[in-house]
């Protein structure tokens, strides 16, 4: 049984796109059942996936406009990967701030909400 490299190229491109809208539809999901009644661990996570999925689609964004990027045949293959690891890193070690600030916003408006 010989293997495509062509289709499971595609397949593989696919499902990196699946996986792309799953995590937007999880974040959706996470942000939406924020209420009155979301623990402050809940809601940071919500906060940091956010944070993590804005970095993702910048340096997504961002790659697009380098040539070496768009002619490395494994960036092609494994440079969602990549970016999503970097975008992952990048928010974990809290220097962006967005998550605290999203946080400290979303925190004020639930707050000010059951006064």
């Amino acid at each position: 049984m010989a293997i495509s490299i062509g289709s499971t190229y595609m397949e593989y491109n696919n499902a990196l796109a699946d996986t792309s809208k799953v995590n937007a539809d999880k974040l959706s999901t996470s942000i939406n059942r924020i209420n009155s009644e979301t623990t402050d661990e809940e809601l940071m996570e919500a906060c940091k996936g956010f944070e993590q999925y804005f970095i993702e689609q910048v340096m997504k964004e961002f790659t697009k406009s380098i040539e070496e990027f768009e002619d490395n045949k494994y960036m092609n293959v494994f440079g969602d990967t990549l970016i999503s690891e970097y975008a992952d890193k990048v928010s974990d070690s809290g220097n962006l701030g967005i998550a605290q600030m999203l946080y400290d916003s979303m925190k004020n408006n639930v707050q000010n909400k059951i006064q």
